[in-house]
């Protein structure tokens, strides 16, 4: 069964773009294949499976991933981290400056004395 798998591959150089050349001519099942250093883009054709394409390229120590068209599962998985996070931004130093409000409470107390003044 002849399939087409798209890898977003990390490649800098013409090195680089010969290192994936190299795995992906020796890997069996390959038909045909084209690499697209401006687009970071790999897409193979031929009798493979999409995880054995990538394992191949990863050999070559560059950053591999699928095409984010290819793979539309890893969206979903950072949202569970999300709530994680929060948490911590909550913990604001707001506590410190509602202790100096408490002074102001203080002052009332001065005015009595002066009320019994006025009434001798």
């Amino acid at each position: 069964m002849s399939q087409t798998v798209v890898l977003k591959v990390g490649m800098s150089c013409q090195g680089c773009v010969g290192a994936v050349n190299r795995v992906l001519g020796k890997m069996e099942g390959v038909e045909s294949f084209d690499i697209d250093i401006k687009e970071q883009k790999v897409t193979v054709k031929g009798n493979v499976e999409p995880e054995a394409v990538f394992q191949t390229v990863s050999k070559t120590g560059k950053k591999t991933s699928f095409w984010e068209a290819e793979a539309p599962a890893p969206t979903p998985a950072p949202a569970p981290i999300e709530p994680e996070t929060k948490p911590v931004e909550e913990k604001p130093v707001e506590e410190k400056p509602a202790e100096t409000s408490v002074e102001p409470e203080a002052k009332p107390v001065e005015e009595k004395p002066t009320e019994t003044v006025a009434a001798a």
